[in-house]
């Protein structure tokens, strides 16, 4: 009897409040879009990472004709510095860093550019290609090590770490993912200062009510306890619109249309990964609001 009270005053309390029941779930899915879009981003450039990571070379690349570096004055890299960069690579000093090392040629160079460029790789020609060692690392944070070994020495034109080449997108990538959290968050305390405004407001409305209960002996909990129920509703309502964006984005907009598009990126976030964040968004817009709600009607009831 006392759970069937406190849902009819829930419910009374959410019609006479709809307006601003309205506006708290349009204000709660905003911001937990925004805090799911966030969560999700932040598992794609993790996922890339490590990606990349594990596949990223550093490449040692021989003087070739037409090589203008320093270390190139004397033309093509001769065969004995070729063999040289290959003892120091696969020595005891380098070797053990190394997970796997490869050898491409002038012929195999070339064969790559012109898959590459097809007709306009006419204009250049074999001799003109250099010779590279590629490594990959056991750890490819130590690949500066093997930047640091090969720069500057007699026939290697260029020491370069993939690496490097990545680390702009994922800067823009993390920039994005803060903006994102921060407007997460803004929108949060926004949808919770509304909720604590709706739930004054409607304890105000039911001052008399509230007098009566109160005499009849009413504990402060049952008077709080609908106050409460109708903040967690409508962000309940919120979280469970957000949670379909998330869902219905990553459906459509990753899945559907981004996949498609943007074929350097090979592994995606999934729509695994989007339904472990739903319970994550409920879990914040309910809590939120059962915390905004107690501490609004409780200020309320003290006055």
């Amino acid at each position: 009897m006392r759970v069937g009270l406190i849902l009819m005053e829930a419910l009374g309390g959410l019609r006479r409040n709809i307006s601003m029941v309205i506006s708290v779930v349009l204000v709660t899915f905003v911001s937990l879009t925004f805090v799911g879009a966030a969560i999700l981003m932040q598992g794609q450039i993790s996922t890339m990472r490590g990606y990349w990571t594990e596949r990223a070379q550093v490449s040692v690349s021989m003087c070739s004709t037409v090589s203008t570096a320093e270390t190139c004055l004397d033309g093509a890299a001769t065969e004995d510095q070729r063999d040289q960069v290959k003892g120091e690579l696969e020595g005891d000093a380098l070797g053990s860093l190394i997970n796997n090392l490869r050898f491409e040629t002038k012929e195999e160079a070339y064969a790559n550019i012109t898959d590459l460029l097809g007709e306009q790789a006419s204009v250049l020609t074999e001799e003109q290609m250099s010779e590279s060692f590629y490594v990959t690392l056991k750890d490819p944070t130590q690949s500066q090590v093997i930047v640091e070994a090969f720069s500057g020495v007699a026939g290697v034109e260029e020491v370069r770490d993939q690496l490097q080449y990545l680390d702009p997108l994922f800067s823009a990538l993390t920039v994005a993912t803060y903006i994102a959290v921060g407007i997460a968050v803004l929108m949060l305390i926004a949808a919770v200062l509304l909720i604590a405004t709706t739930i004054r407001l409607s304890a105000y409305a039911r001052r008399k009510e509230i007098g009566i209960m109160r005499l009849v002996g009413a504990s402060n909990r049952f008077i709080q306890t609908p106050f409460v129920l109708e903040g967690v509703f409508a962000a309940f309502l919120g979280s469970a619109l957000a949670s379909g964006a998330v869902i219905l984005g990553m459906h459509f907009g990753v899945d559907g249309y981004l996949k498609g598009r943007v074929p350097f990126i090979t592994t995606w976030v999934s729509m695994q990964d989007a339904f472990v964040v739903v319970p994550i968004l409920i879990a914040i817009g309910v809590v939120l609001a059962a915390l905004s709600a107690g501490f609004a009607i409780r200020r309320w009831l003290r006055t």
